[in-house]
């Protein structure tokens, strides 16, 4: 990997500025971070696109330096300083509701969009360090169960039923939020509960997880009570709102359609690159640190995001996750476009050599 790229991925850096910048411009500019994140970026990413995919000499070299690992680990420290420092601008500040709104919303787009991101790169990684850290990200956004569910309920469940994290095909995302927000939940709680009775522990003592997914989000709103009153609570769960429905927009987005076939035993096929959508486009990537390269994701799960390769066999988005989730919330654009890239796809499965 060139240099140029490797630094490129300090951009996550900049963009968790962009909330703050907006807020001491004033005014509507308290919404600059959807601006850029929505109108700019989608547009570099029509012009520019990332094939480029490390051989096996580079990626043992990626893998050794500890810079990619640094970088996402020192994202939680300035993640937590520049909520509490926003939560005090709130508190110290005589807001609009406008200019209250926009502020919130755009830390929670940084939140969910950098810091859950980050979150979910962490929380595949075996070193302890790198999971507390991902709770941390999580209990910020009041999404701690995502913790659970995702390793050990959506990566063996993708691409089924089963999954409340794969989008159907015709499913609108205001059908799909509901189900997969309360549908990850329960997956987590049941999850969590066959575990505790596997080691025979006791459901309501110290080792179940869901003691620190709830407790610690509880804490941080009675601290914000105390320290700022309703207008710092509220602030808190609308960036935490925001922070999950922009993950849960892109979950809708990352396998939207797509279904392993149901073998003669009753199980599915196992995960391949087929079963994600890839996004090749440049500077979302950078931003989201190769999280569009979703199908070697799926395909192996503990691979570090530097190493992450471009499949090209895999169902390819036409925009970046950015661009794409402006057309989700466009339900007839977004079946006028992915509708007939799903079908495709699926002859193409059926009919390889057509």
């Amino acid at each position: 990997m060139s240099n140029y790229k490797k630094y490129s991925f300090l951009m996550v850096y900049i963009i968790i500025f962009l909330p703050c910048t907006g807020f001491y411009l004033g005014g509507i500019y308290n919404f600059i971070t959807f601006i850029i994140l929505f109108s700019l970026i989608p547009l570099i990413d029509y012009f520019i696109q990332d094939k480029s995919n490390p051989d096996n000499i580079q990626s043992k070299e990626l893998l050794k330096d500890k810079y990619y690992v640094l970088i996402t680990l020192l994202y939680i420290p300035v993640q937590m300083i520049l909520l509490g420092y926003s939560v005090y601008l709130v508190h110290n500040s005589s807001l609009s509701i406008l200019e209250w709104i926009g502020f919130a919303s755009s830390t929670g787009l940084v939140m969910g969009g950098v810091g859950i991101n980050l979150a979910h790169e962490l929380m595949h990684k075996n070193s302890k360090l790198q999971q507390i850290a991902s709770k941390f990200l999580l209990s910020m956004v009041c999404y701690g169960h995502f913790f659970i569910e995702h390793v050990r309920g959506h990566h063996i469940n993708v691409a089924t039923p089963h999954d409340p994290a794969t989008a159907r095909l015709g499913e609108n995302l205001y059908q799909f939020l509901p189900r997969t927000i309360i549908g990850s939940l329960q997956s987590a709680w049941a999850i969590e509960r066959k575990r505790l009775e596997r080691k025979h522990l006791n459901i309501a003592g110290f080792h179940n997880q869901f003691w620190w997914i709830i407790g610690v989000p509880v804490l941080i709103i009675v601290s914000l009570f105390l320290y700022g009153g309703l207008s710092t609570v509220g602030f808190f769960l609308l960036q935490s709102l925001t922070a999950i429905l922009t993950l849960e927009i892109v979950n809708y987005i990352e396998h939207y359609g797509l279904l392993r076939r149901k073998l003669e035993n009753g199980r599915y096929e196992k995960v391949s690159p087929l079963h994600s959508w890839n996004a090749s486009h440049w500077l979302s990537n950078i931003i989201l640190i190769h999280l569009q390269r979703h199908s070697d994701h799926h395909t192996n799960g503990g691979k570090p995001y530097q190493i992450l390769l471009h499949i090209e066999e895999s169902p390819q988005l036409p925009s970046g996750y950015l661009g794409m989730i402006i057309l989700a919330l466009f339900p007839p654009l977004w079946r006028a476009v992915m509708d007939p890239r799903v079908r495709a796809h699926q002859e193409k499965i059926v009919n390889p050599h057509h």
